[in-house]
């Protein structure tokens, strides 16, 4: 039985054995394992590199603007202090400087009474829960992520409609800090305010409109807002330029202002003024204006009796006119008051309407006179019936006889009643009766010379009378009054 169970003995000893040095291994490769990560860990940290002959590289210096978020809030001890608190929280007013420089001008809206700007606003103040030691007396900058767990002024637009900071491609804000504590905060912002504009002199006008900044929530016992660097503070791009406007000047004011609920607040001014350029309106409203009050005039030269011709001169100028009024109103706003623009169009839509009430006025009248002329000659006509009669016999009888001729008729004028000779005149014709006739005959012919003459100077009388008197009248009084007009206009608003 002892000789069986000795192999058992040996087989279970060999087991224990085998499973002690697998887990020896076991543990080593784990030891190993542990080393290597231990070695990556460090040479990542900055704390030990190596090379793989084991020689050791010297250590860079740490970059401290470049370094970790957490190295930097250790750094500038941002949470060993309260932040909600602005600076000498209980003391005097902390003083903020402010300067402007303006990117661009982007668009004036008339309908709108605003504009649009884009500026880089920029923020001085001293903080002395920022200051740091540094041997370089070096400033550290940092993006926006920082100004979220500091105090930054609260400085906000005044009569903005619409404002933003520009993101692309990362918020466009910019933190530097001083050792001593002095900050720097910079944005990039692109505002829309209102400006009160005043277009009674409208296009020949000049605007002056303003961007007004103020800290919202502090005031002047807890902020102190001012210029920088006084009008030195306020900076443009010499590039800027309007399509309608000429920029004049730029200029900085600052003052207080009063609120009944809260009190007394600093407010910065950046004054602008515009000057409007007046060559596009003169090109699309006062030529076009001009041109259809003098293309009213055309129809006093046209004749009296041309009714289609002058009435659809006269209606064509006053649509026209009226389309110019309308186009001008739609790019303005509804304002209560009369623009420099509505006299000029005004006055010449009243010269436009006033001469076609002109031909309305020659056309009555002409009427009214043909009608009169008309009366008058069917009473002449009535009065001379029976003398006509007689004499368009006469002159009948006389073409039928053939003797005589029209010279011989105007050779009768001194014709007197004693009888003819015998020898002038046959035997036949030397009777009284004839001798009438003879007189009828020539007063007969007479008479038609006269009408004949008469005629001539009547229709000659017409023709003259087609130019009606008003129509002569006008052709003076409507452009020299057009003319005073405008230069009373430019002399007043240029």
């Amino acid at each position: 039985m002892v000789a069986v169970r000795m192999p058992y003995l040996n087989r279970t000893l060999l087991l224990l054995l085998l499973l002690l040095l697998l887990l020896q291994m076991l543990g080593q490769i784990r030891t190993a394992e542990a080393r290597k990560h231990g070695q990556r860990v460090r040479r990542w940290t900055g704390t030990e590199e190596t090379q793989k002959h084991g020689a050791s590289l010297p250590k860079k210096p740490p970059d401290v603007t470049k370094s970790r978020k957490s190295k930097t809030e250790n750094l500038l001890k941002v949470d060993d202090h309260d932040f909600t608190m602005r600076p000498a929280f209980g003391g005097p007013a902390i003083p903020v400087g402010v300067d402007v420089q303006v990117e661009s001008l982007d668009s004036i809206s008339e309908v709108d009474m605003d504009f649009t700007m884009t500026l880089y606003l920029r923020h001085y103040w001293k903080d002395e829960r920022l200051s740091f030691s540094s041997s370089t007396n070096k400033s550290m900058t940092f993006d926006g992520r920082l100004v979220k767990k500091i105090w930054v002024p609260d400085v906000f637009f005044v009569h903005s409609k619409r404002s933003f900071i520009h993101d692309t491609t990362t918020d466009n804000i910019m933190l530097r800090v001083f050792p001593d504590g002095h900050v720097l905060y910079s944005l990039r912002v692109t505002v829309t305010a209102a400006c009160n504009m005043d277009f009674s002199r409208f296009p020949l006008d000049s605007q002056t409109c303003s961007l007004e900044l103020e800290s919202y929530a502090y005031t002047d016992e807890d902020l102190m807002l001012y210029w920088k660097s006084g009008d030195e503070s306020l900076s443009t791009d010499d590039r800027i330029s309007l399509s309608q406007f000429l920029i004049q000047k730029f200029h900085t004011t600052s003052r207080l202002a009063f609120y009944s609920s809260t009190g007394w607040y600093n407010r910065l001014y950046i004054n602008f003024t515009l000057r409007r350029h007046i060559f596009f309106f003169l090109l699309q409203t006062y030529f076009p204006a001009t041109l259809m009050v003098m293309l009213s005039w055309v129809s006093f030269w046209i004749d009296r009796r041309a009714v289609p011709a002058r009435v659809s001169l006269g209606i064509t100028t006053v649509l026209t006119m009226s389309t110019i009024i309308t186009g001008v109103n739609a790019s303005m706003p509804r304002v209560s008051y009369i623009k420099a623009v509505d006299i000029y169009l005004w006055v010449s839509f009243v010269f436009v309407f006033l001469s076609v009430l002109e031909y309305a006025a020659v056309n009555y009248l002409s009427t009214a006179q043909d009608r009169r002329e008309r009366k008058r000659r069917e009473r002449a006509r009535s009065q001379s019936l029976p003398c006509t009669c007689s004499i368009s016999q006469t002159r009948s009888m006389t073409m039928l006889d053939g003797t005589y001729s029209e010279a011989d008729t105007n050779s009768l004028a001194g014709y007197t009643e004693e009888p003819m000779g015998p020898e002038d005149e046959p035997e036949e014709k030397q009777k009284v009766p004839e001798k009438s006739e003879h007189m009828v005959v020539h007063l007969s012919m007479s008479s038609e010379a006269a009408g004949i003459k008469k005629r001539k100077s009547l229709r000659a009388l017409n023709i003259i009378q087609n130019t009606h008197a008003i129509d002569k009248y006008s052709r003076m009084i409507f452009p020299g009054s057009y003319i005073f007009f405008n230069l009373i206009y430019w002399s007043v608003y240029c």
